[in-house]
């Protein structure tokens, strides 16, 4: 007589398509990633960023309202080696930055970004001793 054991019961994985719950990201801690992100991009401090955020077909539409850090012209604080972007292809920059950045980071999808400089922050080049 041969006895067995009876067989240990198999673990399941989930599969690829299995949905075990739900995330949600708050209107306020999309704005903050936002505020952080575009700050980031355009060399400037977060609560210098305005955020609006709107649906756009299911997709998430982005409407910033920042400043922008630009270099002193002051003769003297210019490096004039390496010719400087403009702002407009800084905000464009910076749009594509925003997108990417906010997707990769909350998921959501972007449909549009709209960014409005309304002013320029200028970086003073500190003295080297």
């Amino acid at each position: 007589m041969t006895i067995t054991a009876p067989a240990a019961p198999v673990a399941t994985q989930p599969q690829s398509g299995d949905v075990h719950g739900r995330n949600r990201i708050t209107p306020k801690a999309l704005r903050r990633v936002v505020s952080a992100v575009a700050a980031e991009a355009l060399g400037v401090k977060a609560h210098q960023i305005g955020v609006d955020l709107s649906d756009r077909d299911g997709d998430l539409a982005v409407s910033a309202t920042a400043a922008v850090r630009v270099p002193s012209l002051t003769p003297g604080q210019q490096n004039l080696r390496a010719p400087l972007p403009t702002i407009l292809d800084r905000a464009a920059t910076a749009q594509n930055t925003i997108r990417d950045r906010v997707k990769t980071i909350t998921g959501s999808s972007i449909a549009e970004v709209n960014l409005r400089l309304t002013s320029a922050h200028i970086q003073e080049e500190g003295r080297v001793r």
